[in-house]
């Protein structure tokens, strides 16, 4: 990467057209906020700076930012002919080291804050050694687990951010900035977590790669803030140009919603605690783990033609082959019955199985997840039970489409799916059945699109189906029976293991009634793996 690109995006450098700045500054001038004094901490080249001292004449001051010195020349240079009728000043200032709280107080009500913050992520500035940070600390107060999987990385807008609504904090203000969707999100949740005064919040959808030439969803998020405001809600609107808001997201009954309509509509439908939704298989070395069928012989992803005990095997599916609707292409070998099982039992049960894993013992080593550390050797994770049962209703957790898919046993085997999707374990083709026409009824899809964000990178979640009750449903869509029942009831009874076992990076006790599947009930595998 070159030493001008890296500085491009170690500063956020994706300046602002000066026709957007001004597209959006007559936006808040139609919204009706006049203010007396105008600040954009990283103004770059001047365009919001330029935009807002023409848009709003009347203001008494306009006080521009920048790290960059060049930058801040041409700001200068972009406002000089509005100095004779206002105080201007635009002077280089590192954003992490300036008092803004002083200054913000110095200056006449109502405030603009405006401007486009660099939209970069403190693992991206760590990766190119940058000191462009705010002071290190744990943004969010999250548990060391949590900083392993990736969950401390933040956006530096959304730092600052938190740090301007801060400053407006019980003043006549408003703060217009563009960012990324999802930092605008995790901004106001923060805002409203934290009491702060919103007034009111509203967030414009953004073409930025229109604008800025980058895939990213992106908007004008705007937030007023006011001496006694409280309100938890933030009107979404599909472009800066639209008078009417799509939906309205906000912080209902303690948790952040999509859709606050559909959360009200159907709040009756939840219910608390609740399982049965999991996530498939995890083994993070698909070479060695999944088998296609080639020429009558399995192949793994080495090229490599491969002879397993058939008890190890069983037909899988991904995402795409949910998405697809089709039947399984591949085998995966399933180390494990349950989390709490050792795969060196294969030595004795499957030998030909312990051979080929302990062959390819290098790469299964260097798997990368914390999350096998400590764990047997050749571990998985997200197997137990309900992995093995007969059938099951499935959705893709990458896909961005609430379409579910029954799943039913193959070649006598029972399907796995892998942890890119989700499942509910059924014992029968009528619970299959059943549970499909539950999770595709509209209640059933309007429930869960109350709580989706689709821009997120994976919007549907076994947390987020976990919400739903079936009971609840069942008896809504007037389809209670025994059959809907024994469903509801696996929503509330885990699948009988006999220890605590790890489902991914949670723990969970489990106990109950189960369908666990014993090797004798898999042998008819053993004859019809290479067929077909």
């Amino acid at each position: 990467m070159s030493e001008q690109k890296n500085r491009k995006i170690e500063f956020g450098d994706f300046q602002t057209p000066v026709d957007l700045a001004r597209e959006v500054c007559a936006l808040i001038l139609r919204a009706g906020f006049r203010p007396a004094a105008i600040v954009e901490p990283t103004c770059g080249t001047g365009a919001f700076l330029k935009a807002a001292v023409e848009t709003f004449p009347e203001a008494s001051l306009a006080l521009g930012f920048d790290i960059n010195p060049e930058y801040v020349a041409h700001a200068r240079r972009a406002v000089a002919d509005a100095s004779a009728r206002m105080f201007i000043e635009v002077r280089q200032s590192d954003f992490f080291a300036e008092n803004w709280l002083n200054i913000v107080k110095s200056l006449p009500p109502p405030v603009l804050v405006i401007g486009n913050p660099p939209w970069v992520t403190s693992a991206g500035l760590g990766v190119l050694g940058s000191n462009n940070l705010p002071a290190k600390s744990n943004l969010d107060r999250m548990r060391g687990i949590d900083a392993l999987t990736g969950k401390s990385n933040f956006d530096i807008s959304e730092w600052m951010l938190r740090k301007q609504i801060e400053w407006l904090d019980g003043r006549d203000a408003l703060l217009a900035v563009l960012c990324k969707t999802a930092v605008a999100r995790k901004t106001l949740l923060w805002a409203w977590q934290n009491e702060m005064s919103v007034e009111s919040a509203s967030l414009y959808a953004l073409n930025a790669r229109q604008h800025f030439g980058v895939s990213v969803d992106a908007g004008l998020l705007l937030v007023r803030t006011a001496l006694s405001g409280s309100a938890k809600e933030c009107s979404v609107f599909h472009s800066l140009q639209a008078r009417q808001p799509e939906r309205v997201f906000g912080f209902l009954d303690g948790m952040l919603v999509a859709d606050a309509h559909l959360r009200r509509k159907w709040k009756g439908l939840a219910g608390p605690g609740l399982k049965g939704w999991r996530s498939g298989v995890k083994h993070d070395c698909n070479r060695v783990f999944e088998l296609r069928l080639e020429k009558g012989e399995l192949v793994n992803g080495l090229g490599e033609a491969v002879d397993l005990e058939p008890e190890s095997l069983f037909p899988m599916l991904k995402s795409s082959d949910l998405a697809a609707g089709g039947s399984p292409r591949r085998w995966m070998i399933v180390s494990q019955r349950t989390m709490n099982d050792d795969p060196a039992r294969l030595r004795l049960n499957a030998p030909k199985t312990w051979a080929y894993l302990t062959a390819h013992a290098q790469l299964l080593d260097q798997r990368k997840s914390s999350i096998y550390r400590n764990r047997p050797r050749f571990s998985v994770f997200g197997v137990g039970a309900y992995s093995f049962a007969p059938w099951k209703v499935a959705i893709s957790g990458l896909y961005k489409k609430l379409e579910f898919v029954r799943v039913p046993p193959f070649q006598g085997r029972p399907v796995i799916v892998d942890d890119t999707c989700y499942f509910f374990p059924c014992q029968s083709e009528e619970e299959c059945n059943l549970l499909y026409d539950l999770v595709m009824s509209a209640p059933a899809r309007e429930f869960w699109s109350a709580f989706i964000f689709w821009d997120a990178m994976r919007p549907i979640t076994a947390q987020l189906l976990n919400t739903l009750d079936l009971a609840r449903l069942a008896r809504l869509l007037n389809k209670d029976s025994d059959v809907a029942r024994a469903l509801a009831a696996r929503q509330r009874v885990d699948y009988i293991e006999g220890v605590s076992q790890s489902l991914l990076w949670e723990r969970e006790s489990v106990g109950g009634e189960g369908l666990l599947v014993a090797d004798s009930d898999l042998s008819p595998l053993k004859h019809t793996v290479l067929e077909n």
